[in-house]
């Protein structure tokens, strides 16, 4: 590793990738060297916004040019991974957007790169970042849930009009049956049920009940259902809905263990609320999570929590990007690592297959079985 700072290579700057400023902005140890978008009447204020000191349209020509220790991707789904590799493949580290990938063969192909590169990945699940869901996750680590056995994830977020604003969404999200999305409400659950993993999945829908402006169908069911058998026999369920006309709610999470529960707030005025057996003697009494703040809220989230919240993503935004500057120059593990992602992103893609055959339960592979060469 140099001995100067990271210089980091921000993909999609003028729109996504725009959002990790804040974060780079804080760290003395990064600094934005390069910006790249295909929009080129936007890119000169995007880097003239980041503090960058080049810019490029064509995200080939950035790698091949500049003097880059790494790339944040912050592109449309589809070029996730062949960017991941590209990157990969010149021994960069790779921040990327969810989800991974969009197809299971691709997927191969960026864990086969992974394997291959001096260059670390991680994918940026913010989520698993809010206050909440770290807050759930130290109390698992500390084992007032007990075993964890059953968990609900819901990213209930209608998207028609967004659709027609980044268009790839429209192909990518809406335009595949199935959880196409599914990683904001798998990543979270997949943190509380450490060392798990999903070893099936079986998909249903509700069917179709809106077109998009050109009177066409959209191939996503307006809501999909996806059931996830763990390896260590529990059950998920994680439900996408990205059509239905209904108040924005893309932050539902429940967690059942042996000794406790979580259900989060589902509307505003709600509030997320545990049940834990060895700090409620009533059966029947919940406890408000915002009062265990000071007990389980990790010491990184109190440090950093100003930044957190001006950075976007409930704080995600923010700490993703400590964590991925710290596995990069060395400082602590990856946590969200090749394997990890591929954890939170296949369930969902095994899940189009489970549609399309009328909901048969499908395996999902574990790639860490996947060879260098596959």
């Amino acid at each position: 590793m140099r001995p100067d700072k990271l210089k980091l290579g921000i993909v999609g700057a003028c729109g996504r990738g725009a959002s990790f400023k804040a974060a780079c902005d804080a760290l003395a140890t990064v600094t934005v060297h390069a910006v790249c978008d295909c929009c080129a009447q936007d890119l000169p204020a995007a880097r003239e916004r980041l503090g960058a000191r080049e810019q490029y349209t064509d995200y080939g020509e950035m790698l091949e040019k500049s003097d880059l220790d790494a790339v944040i991707l912050g592109t449309p789904m589809h070029l996730h991974a062949p960017q991941a590799v590209a990157a990969l493949e010149r021994n960069l580290h790779v921040l990327s957007e969810v989800t991974a990938g969009v197809s299971i063969e691709e997927c191969r192909q960026l864990v086969a790169a992974c394997s291959r590169s001096r260059g670390l990945y991680m994918m940026a699940e913010n989520y698993t970042y809010t206050q909440p869901n770290v807050m759930v996750r130290e109390m698992v680590r500390r084992g007032l849930f007990g075993t964890p056995y059953y968990a609900e994830g819901e990213y209930l977020h209608e998207l028609k009009e967004l659709n027609e604003i980044t268009v790839w969404r429209r192909r990518w999200q809406t335009g595949v049956d199935g959880v196409t999305y599914g990683t904001h409400s798998l990543g979270p659950i997949l943190q509380w049920m450490p060392g798990d993993r999903v070893v099936s999945v079986c998909c249903a829908g509700s069917g179709h009940h809106y077109r998009d402006p050109r009177g066409a169908t959209y191939e996503n069911e307006d809501t999909c259902v996806m059931l996830c058998r763990m390896a260590c026999g529990g059950l998920v369920k994680v439900r996408l809905d990205m059509l239905s006309d209904r108040p924005h709610a893309m932050t539902n999470y429940q967690l059942q263990g042996t000794d406790g529960c979580y259900e989060s707030a589902r509307a505003p005025g709600e509030k997320n609320r545990v049940w834990l057996r060895a700090r409620c003697p009533d059966a029947n009494a919940w406890l408000d999570l915002d009062e265990l703040k000071n007990e389980f809220l990790p010491d990184f989230w109190k440090e950093g929590m100003e930044r957190a919240r001006a950075a976007g993503h409930g704080g995600g935004d923010y700490f993703e990007i400590l964590d991925f500057v710290d596995a990069a120059t060395g400082r602590r593990s990856c946590p969200i690592g090749i394997h990890e992602a591929m954890d939170m992103t296949l369930p969902g893609l095994v899940s189009q297959q489970s549609i399309r055959e009328g909901g048969q339960w499908i395996e999902v592979p574990d790639s860490r079985g996947w060879t260098a060469g596959s």
